[in-house]
Parts: C-alpha cells; structure tokens; sequence
C-alpha cells in the first residue's frame, strides 16, 4: 500500500512565548495509505481542526514536514502548494459550505473548472457523482431546496471532484440527526471505497469510527492508536 499522506513530528503552537501560549501539536507522526480510512477522534479544542488544515495545506506547522504522494509539501512554493491542495486535496466540513446562489450540480462543476476541466466533462462527471449518492434527481436544486443529508451529500461530491488523492473530513456528519448521520456517512464511505483514495475523518462518534479502517486519537498534542 502506497503513502498517499505522511505527517512527520508536526509541531503548532498558538501565542508563542505569552502567558496563553497553547501548545496544539506536540509531535503527530501520521501516515495514511490508499485506499485505507482513518478515524481521527478528539474531543473540542483538542486541536483536530488544526491537525486537518495542516494536512490539507490550509496551515503550516511550526516544525515538521507534511508529505502527500511522496512530496515534501513544506519545501513547495505558496502557489504550487495551492495547485496540489486544488488537485489532490479534497476537503468536508460538519457545515456543507455550498454557494447558495448556485444549484447542487454547479457547486459541483465549479471547482473542476477551476482545476482546468472543460465545462462538458465537469457536467458528466458531477452528474456521476450526484446519481452515485442517490439525488441526481435534485440537481438542479439550489442547496437551500435541500435536505441536510442532501446538502452534505452535494458536499461530498464536491470534495471527490477533481479526483483527489486524499480526502480530509472535519465531523462531516455531526450536523445531522443520528439516522440521517448513519445513511451520509454509508454514502461517504462507499464512496471513499469505491475511488480508492486515502481519507481521514476526524469523528465524536465512536460508534463511526470502528467502521473505518484504522482510529487515532489525538491527546496531550500527539497521535495515539486507538
């Protein structure tokens, strides 16, 4: 199995040097395979979120590398690390975050022109995507038209777009009720399966996270298996 991410004593601290300096990440050391999916638990302000966006080249850390397909992302230039985070980088939040002034099969195409792929392929694509999770029939809804579940789903297509190496997941179903968190995360994770990506999913549930592959907890600023 391939290394699609590999984190390597990453080190972020907030207010360096001041009486409320927060020490978040004291030395993760993570690697991630295609194919494979990790569950990532924390409680609040255990510092997830910033373990996420430094992976997904949203944030540096203080020290250590981040590497994703074998590259060394902290040795890239700013615009080469956003080419990569564009290609190869699929991001979902607990809050879908789509445009609402456009339909769910635009929000999908967006990013995909915007990676440089005609707009015919970007349509095909985002119509495979959308009927792969069950709502090709809602997408020329706008995200206010549609469900929770819906929207998350739309959001998941989105984050698979330009067909991304490695998919990063902040609590992407904690906005939902337990039923409809149970039926989003089967489609996110017979999606994941299905393109053979790496992804990691940062969860409260523990009853999610034994469905994954492998669980991590992060605790004290340091990865620990589960």
């Amino acid at each position: 199995m391939n290394d699609v991410l590999s984190l390597h004593d990453l080190r972020k601290t907030y207010n360096a040097g001041k009486p409320n300096e927060v020490r978040v990440l004291q030395g993760v050391d993570l690697t991630v395979g295609a194919g494979e999916i990790v569950a990532l638990v924390a409680p609040s302000g255990a510092g997830k979120s910033t373990l996420l966006h430094i992976a997904g080249l949203l944030d540096t850390p203080d020290t250590g590398t981040v590497s994703i397909a074998g590259t060394d992302m902290t040795r890239l230039s700013d615009r080469k690390r956003t080419g990569v985070r564009r290609s190869q980088v699929g991001f979902i939040y607990q809050f879908h975050h789509l445009l609402p002034e456009f339909s769910a099969l635009e929000n999908i195409v967006l990013p995909q022109l915007a990676n440089g792929v005609s707009e015919k392929a970007a349509h095909t694509r985002a119509m495979a995507l959308l009927d792969r999770v069950g709502i090709a029939d809602r997408a020329a809804h706008r995200p206010a038209a549609l469900s929770g579940g819906e929207q998350q789903r739309v959001a998941f297509c989105r984050a698979l777009a330009n067909e991304p190496a490695l998919l990063l997941a902040d609590e992407p179903t904690g906005n939902l009720d337990p039923d409809t968190s149970n039926r989003v995360f089967e489609t996110l994770i017979g999606l994941v399966r299905d393109t053979g990506l790496a992804a990691v999913i940062a969860t409260h549930n523990l009853e999610l996270a034994a469905r994954m592959d492998r669980q991590v907890r992060l605790t004290a600023g340091v990865l620990v298996p589960l």
